[in-house]
């Protein structure tokens, strides 16, 4: 049974067409909870109806079936270049060099933005661009399904992608109307397709000559039909759910870190804090340079950390506002009109930094000139990209040089519940005690929070503690969590991390909003000059991790507690007040040849939570991943399985026992690929399936010798006749037997819940003839044969209609 060739009229065939839209533009919104808005849908719902109306409208010209799929891909390249192309089409519609160009850039930022976005991801054209190709193609593809090939039923296996894909990325997986909405559109084609095909053996009909057919009614009963396909159905949306739901998210997976906003499908920037490594690396390379007019040398933050967990410092958990954009940047939070402020121009040039975090200083108020889409974070004014990358950029920004007095910042009163985010306050329960005790003895003597913050300082800075970026991997507390800081307050040994880290934590123990910030040092001068300005310098060695306490009415103010590292601002020396103000270079940037990271990715100093991952947690998270695709791809083995309970379960009940095995076995037979044709008579279709090698005797054997498949194959045929013609051969001729009218009759199921003990034991006899003769069918295939029966099973396609076969003309 091949698929079906039956010619459908322009109306049918569009009829197919529109239920086949229908169902991708009810699946395509199950990606509702990725994506932000709802502009994606609609560019992906033009490239759809252009690929599947233009399908439509060839077939409706009579263009040849296997030009039709290349024709739409045709169609998909034109409504593509109509919604991206731009000036570079002709006519808007027709793409030139130029247009392939737009679209290598636009595939090129797309890849980007599934590297960096975090759900639900800003729609930038990129990434709307990237949706529009993959629904063209499934469209395509569902298309060549349903149209081409008339396997309607098939059209489930594309439909997933949009369905499960949501349950990768976000806990709760697509939404529960999308997924109803769905199953329901899926039925619906199911439907038609049904309706269609009957109309068109309606119409194939009327070619045919007059021979005598005996076949089941053309019209099932509603219920059989509606309830297969219900189940059908069921069991797609069931299998959808429940892997939707088994599949862990990447939001919660291991496979790219936890505790944040997952990124779409690879790892971007960590938020977690993992300098250590990186500053053990010894090869430095170039970062980025800047020209500050006005002799400007701030730090550069690359990603502000708030939350600590265990022994993790995180970003907070906050997704990508596609509002935010570089020409509506804020002021910074808490910053009062009586501070002193002076705006800053800086150009920037990067060089060999790449990363979705931009290098700015904190506080800036403008930022321009850098290409892609680029976002700012709520409170920490951390700028991102989600199509972009900084390699190569050049922009200007203007920088707000806060500058406070002491007398303002010794004022500052306790930070209001909704100043700052809950996060920058959190410490747990089971601090470790020598944190609590040395923040205390630090601060004993404290008048203010500010003298507190500075007695801190003062205390990590001393001499009692060494900076060293080997003691903590010798001694292993390497990392900002809390037993690390424990262990580095008694070993008195660290690099920036646990610096930044322990102030940071004790700046929360005595009541100061706090966080870390992660970026750069300001760098060196170089032999360069632009405009007669000189040119600062940046590289791996300058990678930094530092904190930022918040004092209300100034707002975010950076602190430098390692020794021998970047600048410590005047306003937090213990004699602030009595210097003239400046910032005061205390060392070097760092020792020569100590740090540096390849390639100069800052992405590496951020961490990409791989190392703290354990082999269990990665195989038990690929293991799941693997489970949910072998479901999949074991749908149709599970559909046909319940298929083939349910005849069985047909032959045990008497609901017409012998129709049930045959399906059945012809079914089997359709499964393995053997030809088998409704048009001929059951003893006829009975002769060839008996000329498989699985009912073929031993050679050895005597001639002439039945095997005891054979035997059941026959038996089974029987039956069949005996069950569908019995009663009409009786009555015209008076010569069926009692017994033979009684097994006629038995095809009804019993009444009362009483079962005779003989026709019991003939069911029990015809399932076992059933499953000796379906054991010869198979044991007659090749191994491919068989595996294919089992995954592929090819009577579930719409056009494998199972038929009783003609009744035998006399003497066959």
């Amino acid at each position: 049974m091949g698929p079906d060739r039956l010619p459908l009229t322009r109306a049918q065939s569009l009829a197919l067409s529109g239920a086949s839209l229908l169902l991708l533009l009810v699946a395509t919104t199950a990606l509702g909870p990725l994506i932000a808005s709802s502009g994606w849908w609609w560019a992906g719902a033009v490239v759809a109806l252009a690929v599947i109306g233009g399908g439509a409208a060839l077939r409706a010209i009579r263009t040849p079936p296997s030009l039709v799929p290349p024709l739409e891909l045709v169609a998909m390249l034109l409504a593509l270049t109509l919604l991206f192309g731009g000036a570079t089409s002709i006519a808007l519609i027709i793409p030139t060099p130029d247009t392939f160009a737009v679209f290598g850039e636009l595939t090129e930022g797309a890849r980007r933005t599934i590297e960096q976005q975090s759900v639900p991801a800003v729609p930038v054209p990129a990434l709307v661009f990237a949706i529009a190709v993959g629904v063209g193609l499934i469209a395509v593809f569902l298309d060549l399904l349903v149209q081409t090939v008339r396997v309607p039923a098939l059209a489930a296996i594309p439909m997933l992608v949009p369905v499960l894909v949501p349950g990768l990325f976000v806990a709760d997986g697509a939404e529960a109307p999308a997924i109803v909405l769905t199953a329901a559109a899926y039925l619906l084609l199911l439907r038609v397709d049904v309706r269609v095909r009957r109309a068109a053996e309606l119409l194939q009909e009327d070619d045919r000559d007059d021979a005598p057919v005996v076949s089941a009614p053309r019209r099932a009963p509603i219920v059989s039909t509606m309830g297969a396909s219900l189940g059908l159905a069921a069991i797609g949306l069931v299998a959808a759910s429940v892997i939707a739901a088994a599949t862990p998210s990447v939001s919660t997976s291991f496979l790219v870190g936890t505790g944040g906003p997952a990124t779409l499908f690879a790892r971007g920037v960590s938020p977690y804090v993992d300098l250590g490594r990186d500053l053990r690396r010894p090869e430095p390379v170039p970062a980025f340079s800047y020209v500050s007019p006005e002799g400007e040398r701030p730090y550069f933050t690359l990603l502000t950390v708030e939350r600590l967990e265990g022994q993790v410092w995180s970003a907070s958990e906050r997704a990508v506002d596609g509002d935010h954009t570089l020409g509506t940047l804020p002021g910074p939070d808490g910053l009062a009109d009586d501070v002193l402020v002076e705006p800053k121009p800086i150009a920037v040039q990067v060089d060999q930094v790449r990363t979705a975090w931009l290098p700015v200083p904190y506080p800036s108020s403008e930022v321009s000139g850098v290409t892609g889409s680029w976002f700012w974070d709520q409170g920490t004014l951390n700028v991102r990209s989600v199509d972009s990358t900084t390699m190569g950029q050049q922009y200007r920004l203007t920088h707000l040089d806060v500058q406070p007095d002491v007398a303002q910042l010794r004022s500052a009163r306790a930070a209001p519940a909704d100043a700052v985010a809950e996060t920058t306050r959190r410490l747990p329960d089971d601090l470790p005690p020598i944190i609590t005790e040395t923040a205390a003895s630090v601060t004993a003597s404290a008048a203010t929070r500010y003298d507190a913050a500075v007695a801190i300082q003062a205390y990590l800075r001393g001499s009692e503690f060494e900076y060293s970026e080997s003691a903590p991997v010798a001694e292993g507390y390497d990392g900002g969590g809390f037993e690390s800081i424990a262990a580095f307050l008694d070993q008195r040994a660290g690099y920036c991390v646990h610096f930044a880290s322990t102030m940071a934590v004790m700046a929360r123990e005595v009541g100061i909003p706090s966080r870390i910030s992660i970026g750069y040092t300001s760098g060196t001068p170089g032999d360069g000059r632009v405009d007669g300005e000189v040119v600062i310098e940046v590289d791996s060695h300058d990678l930094h991790a530092w904190p930022e306490l918040y004092f209300e009415g100034v707002g975010w103010v950076p602190f430098e507690p390692t020794p021998g590292r970047g600048s410590v601002p005047d306003y937090t020396r213990p004699n602030a007040g009595q210097d003239t103000p400046g910032v005061v270079p205390t060392g070097p940037a760092a020792t020569p040849g100590a740090t540096g990271r390849p390639e100069g990715d800052p992405d590496r100093a951020l961490g990409d939570g791989a190392a703290a991952r354990s082999v269990g947690e990665q195989t038990a998270q690929l293991a799941m991943i693997g489970l949910a695709v072998a479901l999949v791809l074991l749908l149709p083995a599970m559909v046909r399985a319940g298929v083939r309970v349910g005849r069985r379960g047909r032959v045990r009940s008497g609901d017409r026992p012998a129709d049930a095995a045959w399906r059945e076995l012809l079914a089997t037979a359709v499964d393995l690929g053997l030809p088998v044709d409704p048009r001929r008579t059951v003893r006829g279709l009975t002769a060839e399936l008996a000329a498989r090698p699985g009912f073929a005797a031993d050679p050895d054997s005597p001639p002439g010798e039945r095997t005891d498949a054979l035997a059941a194959l026959e038996r089974v045929r029987d039956a069949v006749e005996r069950e569908r013609y019995g009663r009409v051969r009786g009555a015209g001729s008076g010569g069926a037997s009692p017994g033979t009218a009684r097994l006629g009759a038995a095809a009804a199921a019993p009444t009362g819940g009483e079962v005779d003990a003989v026709e019991h034991a003939r069911r029990a006899a015809l399932l076992a003839d059933l499953a000796a003769a379906s054991d010869a069918l198979r044991d007659g295939a090749s191994s491919a044969r068989r595996l294919g029966a089992v995954l592929l099973p090819a009577s579930l396609r719409p056009s494998a209609r199972v038929a009783l076969g003609r009744p035998a003309p006399p003497g066959e």
